[in-house]
């Protein structure tokens, strides 16, 4: 298959499994989505679990790549731990058209994962989430070698660091966003500064 078909295949599909989940999506509906016919879908991965995969694993991957690229932008240097943190917070909190389909579809995986081969979802975990954790837990960790955190586990501090701010924004609608992220900060802080 040509490579702007692929694309446009896995892209069609992303769509179709953002809006119906893993188990409603029909293979009907997902190969008029790319514009190919089933007999395509089946050519190329053989059933529809196959094609899930290839396109959570290409949206994991894609947009684990931005959001690393975006950590390390943000968390690369800091000069104020308080002001710095409260900036990532509200950098990380804030939702990206780019990435809207693959976190639409996230939320269709986390309420469809009984259906789902657990392989599945363990390559998707390696491919996007767990990359993108190391990562921050890697700037972490240099800078609680430079002294500006006191950290043991930067896995944990970074998963910490997430949820007390962009993972507490989702958690209530209509919250006052820098308010959560900064309360969120002082709480980190309070936990690993110095």
């Amino acid at each position: 298959m040509r490579a702007d078909k692929q694309r446009d295949l896995l892209d069609g599909a992303l769509r179709v499994f953002a809006r119906d989940g893993f188990s409603r999506a029909s293979v009907g509906a997902l190969a008029s989505s790319a514009g190919v016919s089933t007999r395509t879908i089946y050519n190329q991965y053989g059933n529809k679990e196959a094609l899930f995969r290839a396109v959570i694993l290409d949206s994991a991957t894609a947009v684990a790549d931005r959001q690393i690229d975006h950590a390390a932008t943000l968390l690369g240097r800091i000069t104020d731990p308080r002001e710095d943190l409260i900036s990532f917070g509200e950098a990380w909190s804030t939702r990206e058209p780019e990435t809207a389909l693959h976190f639409a579809m996230v939320r269709q995986v986390v309420a469809d994962r009984e259906h789902i081969d657990p392989d599945v979802l363990d390559a998707w975990q390696e491919a996007g989430p767990r990359r993108v954790r190391d990562a921050i837990a890697g700037h972490l960790r240099r800078h609680a070698d430079a002294g500006v955190f006191r950290i043991d586990d930067e896995r944990i501090a970074a998963v910490q660091l997430v949820q007390l701010t962009a993972g507490s924004v989702d958690s209530i609608p209509g919250v006052d966003v820098n308010g959560m992220v900064r309360a969120g900060v002082d709480v980190f802080l309070a936990a690993y500064g110095v």
